[in-house]
């Protein structure tokens, strides 16, 4: 491991936002597990997850836009997620945190209700067949958020992958789901849409090579 890695990786450790689990306790559950409200952000807004937030960047934004709600962008990899952890310490955001997990791993983390919205923004759309299993809209997916979020929550995706735009709507449709809204061109469209604005790293790279960013905002046919 590089030392610049090494040094990001420490200075996380000394963020109070910043929540890294240890093995051990994702066998189980961590202890904030139905408690992000009372003993995280120490208040009673809702929370709203960004799913492999890389550098943070969308939670970011919407963190500075919505003071009454909260923000937990969560992904594996801390390296990037450093960038967004230290920009938001800088900017002094107290309705934003970060989670370096899986996300297979979400049920451990939160508890039945406790989550209002969820962000998915520019996954790997795991093209292949067998890997599948690990895009973020595939329905085993789905069962987890299922299990977390409220009977209002609305989930978004924001990707340039046609073939995950495809893919997410049957999946909405055969799960008796709720297509709320979409579009396979936002930026083409006329309708406005709310903080569609944000545009992340990769975003630009893909906006950049002429490619249409697509957008899907879908509830769930609710299980608890």
């Amino acid at each position: 491991m590089g030392k610049n890695k090494l040094i990001k990786f420490k200075r996380m450790n000394d963020f109070t936002h910043v929540i890294q689990p240890s093995e051990s306790y994702l066998r189980n559950d961590i202890p904030l597990k139905g408690k992000w409200n009372r003993d995280f952000f120490k208040n009673n807004n809702p929370i709203v997850l960004e799913l492999g937030c890389g550098k943070g960047e969308y939670a970011l934004e919407l963190a500075k836009r919505y003071p009454k709600k909260n923000f937990i962008g969560i992904d594996i990899k801390g390296n990037r997620m450093y960038i967004g952890a230290e920009a938001s310490n800088k900017l002094n955001l107290k309705n934003i945190g970060f989670l370096r997990v899986k996300i297979e791993d979400i049920l451990h983390c939160f508890d039945i209700d406790e989550i209002s919205e969820i962000w998915i923004t520019f996954p790997d759309p795991q093209i292949k067949k067998r890997r599948q299993r690990k895009r973020l809209t595939h329905p085993d997916f789905i069962n987890k958020y299922n299990q977390i979020i409220n009977d209002n929550g609305v989930i978004h995706l924001k990707t340039d992958s046609k073939f995950l735009y495809g893919y997410t709507l049957g999946m909405i449709h055969a799960g008796g789901h709720n297509l709320i809204d979409c579009s396979d061109d936002i930026y083409g469209s006329d309708k406005k849409r709310e903080d569609l604005d944000i545009n992340t790293y990769y975003e630009n790279m893909f906006i950049s090579k002429k490619m249409k960013i697509t957008y899907i905002r879908f509830s769930l046919n609710y299980i608890n």
